[in-house]
């Protein structure tokens, strides 16, 4: 996940210098909202197993809930 955010990021950087506004929004918007669907989909997996859900929280926020 986070290469792929970071990959996206460093693209749509591309674009913002070469003007093209369009590009640049889609590819931030598919980059990140499949970022957001499995943050969702992953908080209420973990909603009933975890006890501790100020880190799981955190570490959705961090990107980095498939780990945990």
């Amino acid at each position: 996940f986070v290469s792929e955010t970071a990959a996206a990021l460093c693209l749509s950087a591309g674009y913002r210098d070469t003007g093209d506004r369009m590009w640049q929004i889609l590819t931030l918007l598919f980059a990140l909202m499949p970022c957001a669907l499995v943050q969702l989909s992953l908080v209420f997996i973990h909603r009933d197993v975890s006890r501790d859900r100020p880190l799981v929280l955190l570490l959705h926020l961090l990107q980095l809930g498939p780990l945990v």
